[in-house]
């Protein structure tokens, strides 16, 4: 496997630091229960994906940004059923600080709560849904998180386990690590290394002002 050197390591949230999986799709099933909407088609699009933009294609009839704001101050507030990531604490505490932040489709307060629940640091650099006018797989999410880290995009490393989140690391110029933790491992081909677990990164400062990572 790889070895990586970058300055900065930008992380996802939902499938890579922590496992939220049955949460989300506990939500949407019910929200689309409700609304009548198909919620296997939903599930098919909802992951790494901001929650407006779900909406807008399965039910854009819809007030789309009430029905938004409805889903995610709910999930903020129920977190039944959310876990940290093995490994993810001993992770971030391993790489320096302000080099490392998280970059989600969900909101700051669904993000935050998520962090605070599972015992895992809020990083000051915590780019979400509310700070984006393009969501994944758009590039914007990235190349903002790379901008307040205070690196070019091509320094930085991001950690994906969803293919629109691979899909707009890549097209900031990044390079990406695939976790098969919500898909499979052949569905996130387009990341540099896939991995199935985040034990299998270490990561060590090289003496310049680069952080090395080794992909087990």
């Amino acid at each position: 496997m790889p070895t990586f050197v970058c300055s900065a390591i930008l992380f996802d949230l939902d499938g890579v630091l922590v496992d939220s999986t049955r949460q989300v799709d506990r939500e949407w099933r019910e929200w689309a229960a409700r609304k009548g909407v198909d919620g296997d088609a939903v599930m098919a699009i909802a992951h790494g994906v901001r929650t407006i933009e779900v909406i807008r294609r399965v039910a854009p009839y819809l007030d789309v940004e009430a029905e938004a704001a409805a889903i995610e101050n709910h999930e903020a507030g129920d977190q039944r059923g959310v876990t940290v990531m093995p490994g993810a604490l001993d992770l971030v505490r391993s790489i320096p600080d302000g080099r490392w932040g998280v970059v989600t489709s969900g909101s700051r307060l669904l993000a935050s709560n998520r962090l605070r629940y599972c015992g895992l640091p809020v990083p000051e650099v915590l780019v979400t849904s509310d700070d984006v006018t393009n969501g994944k797989p758009h590039p914007e999410p990235y190349l903002l998180g790379a901008e307040r880290l205070g690196f070019a995009p091509a320094e930085c490393l991001v950690i994906e386990d969803a293919p629109a989140g691979i899909e707009s690391a890549r097209a900031g110029g990044m390079k990406v690590i695939g976790m098969a933790s919500t898909y499979a491992a052949d569905a996130l081909g387009n990341a540099d290394a896939v991995i199935g677990k985040l034990g299998q990164i270490l990561v060590a400062s090289n003496g310049a002002g680069k952080l090395g990572v080794e992909v087990k």
